[in-house]
């Protein structure tokens, strides 16, 4: 599937980047150009790198959940 049609970014490549350390949205704009065009690819984007990001570390989606709101620091 394509994120970002302007720069013809497609999942796989973000998928790849957070494999080579993407990390960001901004990180994914510097690396593949994602919403440096018109923009409207961000919120695709962001949701392919959480997906990435989910697949690469599942334990930690797994630990994230299991915090209160106190020991995410927002107390």
């Amino acid at each position: 599937m394509y994120v970002c049609v302007c720069n013809a970014v497609t999942e796989r490549q973000v998928h790849q980047a957070v494999r080579n350390g993407a990390k960001t949205v901004k990180h994914l704009k510097e690396q593949l150009g994602v919403g440096a065009e018109c923009g409207k690819c961000a919120s695709c984007a962001k949701a392919c790198l959480k997906e990435a990001h989910a697949e690469q570390h599942p334990g930690l989606v797994k630990k994230l959940i299991q915090l209160t709101p106190v020991q995410l620091g927002a107390a």
